[in-house]
């Protein structure tokens, strides 16, 4: 199969390139990106007037198989993603049971392979069980195609334990991905430890069950040499102990996701349960710090924290209900109208966030149009404006705090190995 983009606004940070220009796919790979192309055999794109960009990855996402299908699975993940604009996702390993082995890991891969709409790279636990004790046998998972390890969900509460993954996952080039939470400093919060946790008569999660447990992850991946990466940052703090950790030359990198540069934890005002995630949301001096981090290149990449939930979990008292937001279907609308339209970020920076930045943390090979790679790539609308409608959402998590709101600039095609999977938000692969 052949097809031809034309007309389109190429942004490919890791070849320099924002140009109008042609792209040529041939047999799901990039045969060429130039001024001008012509291929009579080709089926033609006209992207006049949309953004080629290499294909979106998404390194934190929850898709729940096995176990908890009822949430969702990877066929209806793979769905969510693929209308989001992802052409990649790396699934968390909170699966009942976890993917703590190399049947679990396998079984996620060739359920991906069935779907055919995105690449889906299983990240394996951290611990056995992602019980926090004893470490999960690493080389069985790499083997098995996992990219990273986590517990994501739960920290690593015992330092032994995660100096030790530190160490075993450097044998094997591994990510370590730390959920940083200090269970003791954030036991039963409901939100962000401030001024409207007291007004809405909310426990409150302080910033430091955060930031303590960066200090520490920081201070073994020194001692270790390992490869930390923070998950879902959200605090002043945690910024400031990443710039300084980066700026020593220790091995560390973090995320940040659309919903933490986004909302504070006024949205809370209500009681909406789709408002509530674990880090919570945070005050507007965090958001300003996440935001200059990103400018800076401190951050490294957006994460969806994709965490779909029935409506049982969410449709109940705000302590009863689950953490967690169904984001891949907005993650990149919401950034493009937040913080691309305003001049927070540039074009370039954005799909660098969604594109080299993930790639290179994993060690995958995407994140670029460069020929002869595959032909992965997200073609975005920056003008089309709709409204966020969850009961139309493939994912079946409707539970998301950006219900109802307009943005501007969405996904309009979404190419996977040469193939369109999805167009204008519709799955048509």
């Amino acid at each position: 199969m052949r097809l031809l983009i034309k007309g389109g606004r190429v942004i490919d940070p890791a070849n320099g390139l924002n140009a109008v220009m042609d792209v040529l796919l041939e047999e799901g790979r990039i045969t060429a990106v130039e001024k001008e192309l012509a291929d009579n055999s080709a089926e033609i794109i006209n992207a006049k007037n949309k953004l080629v960009c290499p294909g979106f990855i998404d390194m934190h996402v929850h898709l729940r198989e096995p176990g908890q299908e009822y949430k969702e699975d990877i066929t209806s993940g793979s769905r969510a993603a693929a209308a989001g604009g992802f052409t990649t996702v790396c699934c968390m390993p909170n699966t009942e049971p976890a993917i703590d082995n190399a049947a679990v890991a396998s079984f996620v891969r060739e359920r991906a392979r069935k779907t055919g709409l995105v690449n889906v790279f299983p990240i394996g636990a951290i611990t056995r069980g992602r019980e926090g004790n004893e470490l999960s046998e690493m080389a069985e998972l790499v083997a098995a195609g996992c990219v990273a390890v986590s517990d994501d969900g739960r920290p690593v509460m015992r330092a032994d334990v995660m100096r030790n993954a530190l160490e075993y996952a450097k044998m094997f080039g591994l990510p370590v991905l730390a959920h940083s939470e200090d269970l003791h400093l954030s036991r039963e919060g409901q939100m962000h430890e401030g001024y409207y946790s007291i007004i809405y008569g909310l426990k409150g999660i302080p910033a430091a069950a955060e930031e303590v447990m960066i200090a520490r992850d920081i201070m073994l991946a020194d001692l270790t040499g390992g490869n930390l990466h923070v998950c879902h940052i959200s605090t002043r703090g945690a910024v400031e102990l990443i710039r300084e950790a980066k700026e020593k030359g220790i091995r560390v990198t973090c995320e940040v996701t659309p919903h933490h540069l986004i909302l504070s934890d006024e949205v809370v005002d209500g009681y909406d349960t789709d408002t509530k995630v674990n880090p919570p949301l945070r005050s507007e001096e965090h958001i300003a710090a996440l935001r200059e981090a990103l400018q800076e290149g401190v951050i490294d990449c957006i994460a969806t924290d994709h965490a779909p939930h029935h409506r049982e979990s969410k449709d109940c008292e705000y302590v009863l209900a689950a953490p967690g937001i169904s984001g891949l279907e907005t993650a990149v609308a919401s950034i493009m109208d937040k913080l691309v339209s305003p001049g927070i970020l540039n074009l370039e920076q954005m799909v660098r966030l969604y594109t080299t930045g993930p790639a290179e943390i994993l060690g995958i090979d995407r994140g670029t149009l460069s020929p002869g790679k595959v032909a992965d790539l997200t073609l975005l609308d920056p003008k089309l404006v709709k409204t966020v409608e969850p009961s139309k959402f493939y994912s079946k998590g409707k539970n998301t705090p950006f219900k109802g709101m307009q943005l501007k600039g969405w996904p309009w095609m979404t190419i996977r190995e040469g193939i369109i999977v999805a167009r204008e938000g519709e799955i048509i692969g």
